[in-house]
């Protein structure tokens, strides 16, 4: 079923989105979280809660991996100026990098629209280093007309993913008629290669309690923060190795015994990765008199993302956080 939203409303509703992972980002620095270990493993003690910055120095156990303390910080790196689309009087080029200090590093990209519709162009999927990271394009462009857009690239999920130097950019445009919505392009997925290429590192981000390990589909609880933007998260490790790309989700799910509403959609493309979380409502614990939590249990709703076809739900998964 098509969406029919206004396209202001939809400009409205990426800007915001986008404003509060920034938001987030931005006070998650030095903040306190609980590790996630196995639900018979509940002895709790302050040295097991870790702050941000101590868990990302604990998870560079390669020896060609050295990961301090200190904040992540994106080396910086350029491309080449090339076409990425040019098909039925579409035309997207690549024209240089820009640098922001609110929303960080963007491709800075050409759209011309030779055609007689008035379209809109937005991604399917953005990945660097291998990992999903979200993409904040979505351009209107008039019929026979040009527009000079920014994609960006989110810094807190490329710090999220240990990324420092961005070596490999993925994208798949979704471009569709914004006067009746229908779908006039998806591309394959182009490549960009940046300056920093060959010193480009791929590594999984996996520290923490192996949940889920199926069909070559695995999931690692990294850890709980009880202070995130919209209440409380669980950060999770997806590594897709089914040879399909897949759409996760969580059922049933329950904190301390109490019955909550998770917000979790994740897709990750075949071969690939991502740093994504769950989100429960400050107001789900506050209902529930929840003021720590302790215990969780869920189930993994696994589906093609293409198809849509239900590829299996997880036995019921408990574990701890402290």
């Amino acid at each position: 079923m098509k969406r029919k939203l206004s396209r202001s409303l939809c400009v409205v509703v990426v800007f915001a989105l986008f404003l509060l992972m920034a938001l987030g980002s931005g006070s998650s620095a030095n903040k306190e979280t609980k590790k996630i270990v196995a639900a018979e493993d509940t002895e709790a003690s302050d040295s097991t809660k870790i702050s941000e910055s101590t868990k990302l120095h604990e998870s560079a156990k390669s020896p060609e991996t050295v990961i301090s303390s200190d904040p992540v910080e994106n080396v910086p790196f350029t491309i080449e100026p090339s076409v990425l689309v040019d098909q039925d009087g579409l035309k997207i080029s690549t024209t240089g990098i820009t640098d922001d200090d609110f929303w960080g590093t963007g491709i800075k990209l050409l759209i011309e629209n030779n055609t007689a519709n008035n379209i809109t162009v937005s991604c399917n999927a953005l990945i660097v280093n291998n990992y999903m990271i979200s993409g904040s394009l979505y351009s209107n462009v008039s019929a026979d007309k040009k527009s000079n857009e920014v994609l960006y690239l989110s810094s807190d999920e490329l710090k999220a993913a240990g990324i420092s130097s961005v070596g490999q950019i993925d994208i798949y445009f979704h471009v569709t008629n914004s006067d009746n919505y229908d779908a006039i392009l998806d591309t394959d997925c182009i490549s960009i290669q940046t300056s920093q290429y060959a010193d480009m590192e791929i590594k999984a981000m996996d520290d923490g309690k192996e949940l889920l390990n199926q069909d070559g589909i695995r999931i690692v609880g990294k850890y709980v923060d009880e202070d995130s933007i919209w209440g409380t998260a669980v950060l999770l490790f997806i590594e897709n190795k089914s040879g399909q790309n897949i759409t996760i989700s969580c059922d049933n799910m329950s904190i301390n015994g109490y019955m909550v509403t998770p917000i979790f959609y994740s897709t990750v493309y075949d071969g690939k990765m991502a740093i994504d979380e769950i989100e429960i409502f400050a107001t789900d614990l506050e209902e529930n008199n929840i003021t720590s939590v302790d215990e969780i249990e869920l189930v993994f709703h696994v589906t093609n993302a293409d198809s849509y076809h239900t590829l299996f739900d997880s036995e019921i998964i408990t574990f701890a956080a402290q």
